[in-house]
């Protein structure tokens, strides 16, 4: 085989692929689901889209192998979002998600042995739950792990690193309690 052919050959294994995709290689996908230009979405059939639900441009849905990422029924997710659901991430019905909000499912374990490039270290996974009625403030960034409870509001670039109860309004960095909002 020659050298080109080799360095092709690798590529293709590294790859994750394009990003396109067609509505029929969804997992599952519901009525009136507005995908606006530019969204990349990878393991589609891994991905299961409710009713109504909105995902805006230069999105990019990071479906995996395993685990699924499922979005309930009149959710609005804005423009240049990015969902990993390496370890699975269940969103609610009705959950705003406003732009450049990150959700991240999987991490590099750190074991204590720092001369291991990051590459290198093995990937640990953890589901991420948003509850129904959310709403995900612009640049927020949710780690792996947590779950956020029903009627929560998360301020604009926090970063939720723990569970949060139902109806508690966050923000900050790492996100903490502000108050709880009236059912």
């Amino acid at each position: 085989m020659n050298l080109y052919k080799k360095y092709m050959e690798v590529l293709k294994r590294k790859s994750h692929g394009t990003g396109k995709f067609r509505k029929k290689d969804f997992a599952k996908i519901g009525k009136d689901v507005v995908i606006e230009k530019g969204v990349l979405v990878f393991h589609p059939e891994n991905i299961e889209i409710g009713n109504s639900v909105y995902v805006g441009h230069n999105t990019i849905l990071k479906g995996y192998y395993k685990n699924k990422m499922i979005i309930g029924e009149g959710t609005w997710i804005a423009q240049q979002c990015f969902l990993h659901s390496a370890g699975g991430i269940e969103i609610g019905k009705n959950v705003g998600i406003g732009p450049r909000v990150i959700i991240l499912s999987s991490f590099h374990e750190i074991d204590g042995k720092l001369e291991i490039p990051i590459t290198q270290r093995k990937i640990k996974f953890q589901k991420v739950i948003i509850e129904d009625n959310c709403d995900i403030g612009a640049g927020a960034i949710i780690l792996p792990g947590v779950r956020i409870g029903k009627g929560v509001q998360v301020g604009a670039g926090a970063i939720v690193s723990k569970d949060v109860k139902p109806y508690s309004v966050v923000a900050g960095v790492p996100a903490k309690l502000l108050r709880f909002r009236k059912k």
